[in-house]
């Protein structure tokens, strides 16, 4: 699972530089993009701060349940069975 994961993200940053170096060939940059979108740089920062300042304790507190739960299974969890 981790392998194809990696290797799933791996082809992404590929593509992503390929499409970034066509795209700079052109003359196209992200803040071009961004101003036709209608969007500053700044706007997307705070988005992306306001996405986090949300998602943090929603994370922590979801770990707080999972995370024992899933421990509980893992050590009594029948010797010899294999999670795949």
């Amino acid at each position: 699972m981790l392998f194809s994961s990696l290797r799933t993200l791996v082809k992404v940053a590929v593509a992503s530089l390929i499409v970034g170096t066509i795209l700079s060939h052109f003359g196209i940059t992200a803040e071009a993009l961004l101003r036709e979108a209608g969007v500053t740089p700044e706007r997307v920062t705070e988005y992306g701060q306001r996405a986090w300042d949300w998602a943090a304790p929603n994370l922590m507190l979801g770990a707080l349940v999972i995370l024992p739960v899933w421990f509980l299974i893992f050590l009594f969890r029948p010797p010899g069975a294999k999670s795949e």
